[in-house]
């Protein structure tokens, strides 16, 4: 994983890590029933939930960026650059 130097302040911080642990959770109880051999679609359901609610997070954290960091590039003159970053991690996303 590539490590950048920014930083910032995440706005609706503890929102996102309230819901990353969340999902936390629920990737213990993935563990739980793999390990109590539960039918396999229980499984995959479970699965599927923590795919849609780390999607949620992803989108959250990428409206926090476009209007905080990507704004503020681009009313400092570093739009293109930001714009050309915002739009690689969308393709990674989407993948």
């Amino acid at each position: 994983m590539e490590k950048s130097t920014k930083k910032t302040v995440q706005p609706n911080k503890q929102q996102l890590l309230n819901r990353l642990k969340r999902i936390e959770g629920q990737v213990r109880g993935i563990h739980q029933m793999v390990e109590s051999d539960r039918y396999c679609v229980d499984i995959l359901n479970q699965i599927a939930a923590v795919q849609a609610a780390m999607n949620k997070v992803s989108l959250a954290l990428m409206e926090d960026h476009t209007h905080h960091c990507v704004s503020h590039a681009i009313k400092n003159g570093d739009g293109e650059a930001a714009i050309e970053e915002l739009m690689d991690v969308m393709k990674r996303m989407v993948k």
